[in-house]
């Protein structure tokens, strides 16, 4: 898996670049929020089910399939005041349903562990992308803070930071290039 950081790093950028002009305050926590549940199936492993196809570590709970259904759950939760599926609510939507795909999307990259079932809970199947550059992040917190910890941090610095920061970067130029212009 992705770091969790890196997790967080990737909702606050898909935040930045996709949600609406003047967003709410809220859009970022929940953007997050949404980037790092997935792993909440981690805490499988202490219950000696994270072998588990539908249940287990990188299972259903990553599968894109429960980020729709968590996309709706946190805009009744948090977005109530928006109309229902007016452009706006859409748009919160659709980045709350992009960090929630974002984790499946980064951890398929990485170089070890299951590979994600993306299609669940239609398929069982485990699926990384052809390329994974990015190194598998330690679980235990405590070894975030040991030589193999930063060299997995120094890899998410290339693979999910700078692209994040390049896409903030475009969206803000896009958008305040289109507000100048004259049509």
């Amino acid at each position: 898996m992705a770091s969790i950081i890196s997790h967080v790093a990737a909702g606050a950028a898909l935040s930045i670049a996709f949600a609406p002009e003047s967003a709410s305050g809220r859009t970022w926590p929940v953007a997050i929020a949404a980037a790092v549940l997935p792993d909440v199936d981690s805490l499988l492993y202490y219950f000696r089910i994270s072998d588990s196809p539908a249940l287990g570590h990188r299972g259903f709970i990553h599968s894109p399939f429960l980020g729709l259904l968590m996309s709706a759950l946190l805009m009744f939760l948090f977005f109530r005041d928006e109309a229902l599926f007016s452009g706006r609510w859409f748009r919160y939507f659709f980045v709350f349903f992009l960090a929630w795909a974002s984790h499946g999307f980064l951890d398929a990259l990485t170089n070890g562990g299951q590979g994600v079932a993306f299609l669940s809970p239609f398929s069982g199947k485990r699926y990384f992308f052809p390329w994974t550059p990015i190194q598998v992040s330690p679980m235990r917190i405590k070894s975030f803070f040991t030589p193999r910890g930063w060299s997995v941090f120094k890899n998410e610095l290339v693979w999910i930071w700078l692209p994040g920061l390049m896409l903030v970067s475009v969206s803000r130029l896009a958008r305040f290039w289109m507000k100048n212009q004259r049509f």
